[in-house]
């Protein structure tokens, strides 16, 4: 799966709200959460909707405190981020 990262500090009570929002938008990415303490989730955006994940954020952004943040060096405890990672470590 070629997904591109994007990292996002939020309310916590807002990250089921993002994660229904990015949900009607079949196929163009799914929200994982990396640290439930901090409300840190990543967006998992497919390579060709990039620019659609960027405008629903965009949106976003008009209703709820969001903010991008870069990639952690410990990306918790997410199995689905640690698949990734071992992925792209292959294909280093």
């Amino acid at each position: 799966m070629d997904a591109h990262e994007i990292y996002l500090e939020v309310r916590s009570e807002d990250i089921g709200y993002i994660q229904a929002i990015f949900e009607s938008y079949e196929g163009v990415g799914i929200i994982r959460t990396v640290d439930r303490t901090k409300a840190m989730i990543v967006l998992l955006v497919v390579a060709d909707f990039v620019e659609a994940g960027r405008a629903i954020l965009s949106a976003l952004k008009n209703e709820i405190p969001l903010t991008e943040v870069p990639r952690p060096r410990d990306r918790g405890e997410d199995w689905l981020l640690q698949e990734l990672e071992v992925e792209e470590s292959k294909g280093r």
